[in-house]
């Protein structure tokens, strides 16, 4: 016998949705927090310690304030298993309900979340405003209800999705360890990496996007040992991964992921299409249910969970306080790879369509509508303030998106510094050595921590440019890392170097009986 058929309401699955986006920018899954939690206690790396620290002090500080977690609020992304059964009761397409549902999230006036998509990806990329459309998968299944995972995938990590289709006897194991070992921090760990293995091309990337969301259950499977060959893969891709040595935000350590998943599908005899999709730290998701009795009613969870981490116990001895008010190329010269300092001072601000319209004068021979001179530069696009707040949360971009604009801006602008997310390509690097202007990393995932560093934020220039426009931030004790000093030595490279032997080490000792 079949299952009654229920009338689930539009307007309750526009509330839900939107409840649910404002419900994940500022709570961590409890699973995520309670296993980065155990990396943090673990964690003997200071630079990878600090780092999870920050991560975990936000998480806290953004659960109570109810902000954003991470600046970067998501390109939405929706897996709706909807019951046969279900009848939903609108004018509107299942896709145009779950869209009104992000534009009332991310327009929402007390928790207001940055609108990052764009309508036309290859010409005028003009900002839609609204962070609409979602990216919206339906199945058909049985039942009378609606099933919807919803999540808020940021572009760090989005943009480090990989696909390749391997022969039938090759290891997707190695492929995926040789994938994550080129592909840098800016996907923001530690985090998850989700596999998706047969079918075809764009059904292995719906196999992991979909897998990604599934609860962080690592532990458990290693103390119970895997019953199926996806189980073992898992095993073993989180005992390979960490042991690249990559760690939080790229800084070496012993944790990359907490966390594995694999998804298979069957797949044609000659193919074995395999896809890879990296889950960033802000790691948002959630999933719920509705039966036609309304709208989800969401409850907080218990944030006793979340360690009480203090802003002492994240200020390594040592630290050096920098004045950018009266910066000197002899102070810059003087950082270290490596190195915390805390910034205060002004500074300005400017992602990727601001430095591009920055080299565009520079082209033109226009003046710069501001001055770079002695400058510091952040690369963020901070979310809207909101009552007494100075800015919204305002974490680190990846910097390699800028490394095409930075020899220029560094020849013609006289800039000092530069702060961001993240690596620098070989020619960025090159440019740092050359004019002799330090890079600096900001902790990716730390948005609202960050921001109660900044004490005051003006407009300075490209408006039009919405979150992309250039402000002047005055920033007190904002910790920052050295990331690649002016000899270009890059922490990037030396960390995970030096715990990757490490690790290798200890797996040798071990092995011997030492």
């Amino acid at each position: 016998m079949g299952s009654r058929t229920r009338t689930i309401a539009g307007k309750d699955i526009i509330r839900s949705v939107a409840d649910a986006l404002q419900y994940i920018s500022y709570y961590h899954p409890p699973d995520y927090i309670r296993s980065l939690s155990q990396a943090y206690a673990r964690e003997q790396s200071p630079a990878a310690k600090n780092a999870i620290g920050q991560i975990l002090l936000n998480s806290r500080m953004a659960a109570f304030g109810r902000r954003p977690i991470c600046q970067d609020t998501g390109l939405v992304v929706v897996f709706a298993k909807v019951g046969m059964d279900a009848r939903i009761k609108s004018t509107a397409s299942f896709a145009e309900l779950v869209n009104e549902g992000v534009r009332q999230a991310y327009l929402d006036p007390d928790n207001p979340l940055r609108a990052s998509i764009v309508a036309d990806p290859l010409a005028g990329r003009v900002n839609t405003r609204d962070n609409t459309p979602a990216v919206v998968h339906v199945d058909l299944v049985l039942g009378n209800q609606i099933d919807i995972t919803i999540a808020a995938k940021g572009g760090g990590s989005e943009n480090k999705a990989r696909f390749t289709t391997l022969n039938p006897s090759a290891s997707v194991s190695d492929w995926v360890v040789d994938t994550v070992a080129t592909l840098g921090s800016g996907w923001c760990p530690p985090g998850l990496i989700s596999i998706g293995i047969g079918g075809s091309a764009e059904k292995a990337m719906l196999l992991a996007k979909e897998a990604m969301n599934q609860p962080i259950d690592m532990a458990e499977l290693i103390a119970r040992r895997p019953s199926s060959a996806e189980e073992a893969l898992r095993i073993e891709l989180y005992d390979r991964i960490n042991a690249l040595g990559i760690g939080a935000q790229g800084l070496g350590g012993l944790t990359t992921v907490v966390d594995v998943k694999v998804a298979t599908y069957p797949t044609h005899a000659a193919s074995k299409p395999v896809a890879l999709i990296p889950q960033c730290a802000a790691n948002r998701h959630l999933k719920f249910t509705l039966d036609g009795s309304g709208p989800i009613m969401l409850e907080p969870p218990d944030l006793r969970e979340w360690p009480d981490i203090g802003t002492d116990e994240l200020s390594p001895a040592g630290v050096r306080r920098v004045n950018l008010d009266a910066l000197t190329k002899e102070q810059t010269a003087s950082w270290r790879c490596g190195e915390t300092l805390l910034l205060s001072g002004k500074m300005l601000t400017g992602r990727d369509a601001a430095h591009k319209r920055m080299v565009e004068l520079i082209d033109a021979g226009k003046p710069l509508p501001f001055d770079l001179q002695g400058r510091v530069i952040y690369y963020v696009g901070p979310v809207r303030a909101v009552r007494d707040e100075v800015v919204g949360p305002a974490g680190p971009t990846t910097s390699s998106r800028l490394d095409d604009f930075t020899d220029k801006v560094l020849a013609e602008t006289g800039l000092f510094a530069m702060v961001g997310k993240a690596e620098r390509g070989r020619a960025a690097i090159e440019s740092i050595v050359r004019h002799k202007t330090p890079y600096l990393i900001a902790v990716g995932g730390a948005a609202y921590l960050i921001s109660k560093s900044i004490k005051s934020a003006r407009l300075i220039a490209f408006e039009d440019l919405g979150m992309e426009a250039v402000y002047e931030f005055e920033v007190q004790d904002m910790p920052v890392i050295m990331a690649v000093d002016v000899e270009g030595n890059s922490i990037h490279n030396s960390g995970p170097l030096e715990w990757r032997k490490r690790m290798a080490a200890d797996s040798i000792a071990r092995n011997i009986g030492v």
